[in-house]
């Protein structure tokens, strides 16, 4: 059996979730097509910090994001926001900073990814290791929504295995990481794991990837995306 493509899977979640839902809203508008050039599509740079990696139970605590448009970064859209988290932070506070009393100020969940939802509409999704995203935004519509959350995504981690001879190295470690990405291509140093400059880190590195990219023969946002 064929499986089905992104168009297919977008309209069989638009009629589980429903028009009137904030997931449904953001179905009803059809992704950028691949043939769009890379100059001009739209993406949206996001990144996430959570309890764990495993979306079934571990939790969002924070959302960064922020618009590129084509070759320009739009920071008047960036956005950081808390999620108020179920039970306790635990050990991975360690990790992100985000205590037991900064996520209890947070925002529902269900706001939060309406937020999000709403931002994503009419882009492609960006992520430096987009699985993260991907699985728990995609797990938290299903939980909200009744629906699993169908987008077309630009891999930060992926394009840069492309430009590099490490075609199997682990996606947690080496040349793949986000910070040495960034400096073999010449990107300043940011601190890590805050979820809005891993957003912004993630973007800037795109763009330099796309320049490469664009000066090998790839133009068109199919050539980058799966």
């Amino acid at each position: 059996m064929i499986g089905l493509g992104l168009r297919g899977k977008r309209e069989r979640a638009l009629r589980k979730a429903g028009a009137d839902s904030a997931l449904g809203r953001h179905l009803a508008v059809a992704p950028p097509r691949r043939s769009t050039p890379t100059s001009t599509v739209p993406l949206l740079a996001v990144d996430l910090e959570t309890t764990g990696l495993d979306p079934k139970t571990d939790q969002i605590l924070s959302v960064g994001f922020v618009p590129v448009d084509g070759e320009v970064v739009d920071l008047s859209g960036a956005r950081e926001l808390v999620v108020r988290a179920e039970g306790e932070v635990g050990q991975s506070a360690v990790v992100h900073g985000l205590t037991d009393d900064v996520v209890a100020g947070g925002r529902p969940l269900a706001e939060v990814l309406d937020v999000v939802l709403e931002a994503l509409t009419g882009r492609v999704l960006l992520a430096h290791y987009s699985p993260i995203e991907e699985g728990f935004l995609s797990m938290a519509c299903r939980r909200i929504h009744g629906a699993p959350l169908a987008l077309r995504v630009v891999d930060t981690l992926e394009l840069e295995r492309r430009l590099t001879t490490n075609e199997y190295d682990d996606p947690r470690a080496g040349s793949l990481r986000l910070g040495t990405a960034r400096r073999a291509h010449g990107l300043p140093p940011y601190s890590a794991h805050a979820a809005l400059t891993d957003a912004l880190a993630c973007a800037e590195l795109y763009l330099a990837q796309r320049a490469v990219f664009s000066e090998r023969g790839t133009t068109s946002l199919g050539g980058l995306t799966r």
